[in-house]
């Protein structure tokens, strides 16, 4: 018996080892780097949906009790591991300046938009700027804090950008359901500008 396979055994008595089905599921979210949706770890790993969440379950508590660096998280639906809570100002100084000094406020404000509306097209994003993003979002992409989540399916097939979990890390937010809410005029205003683009195409 190899010594790893040995000390596990010998933790058995201290708590809960991940099962074979949650060991896979660890290993798929961490060679996948970014969220992966419960009918996409379904699809690869021939899981029903009860054995998945059971495994995504399993995962999120063992990290939880053994005070693991990272944290299983769900949002909008998909699951990834994020740094732990309690260590994002040790890691803010290797990881990450401050993002209000290195952003513009229009960057800010084209990053705002897609945080809030995503997944949204360049010219959607455009129409409720009132100008024109294309040097600021490759910027955002350069610097990792949006990406191309799909196409939509119009005519031409534009980019649907939504954000990054190196955004979520520097906002230091858990999921995007944790941003913010939204006032009444600006939700208004992001809802009317996507709905005059989609009337458009």
């Amino acid at each position: 018996m190899d010594k790893k396979r040995q000390t596990g055994n010998d933790l058995l008595g201290q708590g809960p080892l991940l099962s074979t089905e949650a060991r896979l599921v660890e290993v798929i979210l961490f060679l996948e780097n970014e969220p992966v949706s419960l009918e996409k770890l379904m699809k690869m790993t021939s899981f029903s949906e009860e054995t998945a969440k059971a495994a995504l379950a399993q995962i999120k508590e063992h990290y939880a009790l053994f005070l693991h660096g990272l944290d299983l998280v769900e949002s909008q639906g998909s699951y990834h591991f994020l740094p732990s809570s309690d260590l994002h100002d040790k890691l803010r100084s290797c990881y990450g300046k401050r993002v209000d000094r290195r952003l513009s406020r229009a960057a800010l404000e084209t990053l705002s938009i897609v945080a809030y509306s995503q997944p949204i097209t360049r010219r959607e994003i455009d129409n409720i700027r009132g100008v024109a993003s294309d040097t600021i979002i490759r910027l955002l992409r350069e610097r990792e804090y949006i990406k191309v989540v799909g196409r939509k399916d119009v005519p031409g097939h534009p980019c649907l950008y939504g954000t990054s979990r190196k955004f979520l890390f520097e906002f230091n937010l858990s999921s995007i359901s944790a941003l913010p809410k939204l006032s009444d005029i600006d939700r208004l205003r992001f809802e009317t500008e996507t709905t005059q683009e989609i009337e458009t195409e």
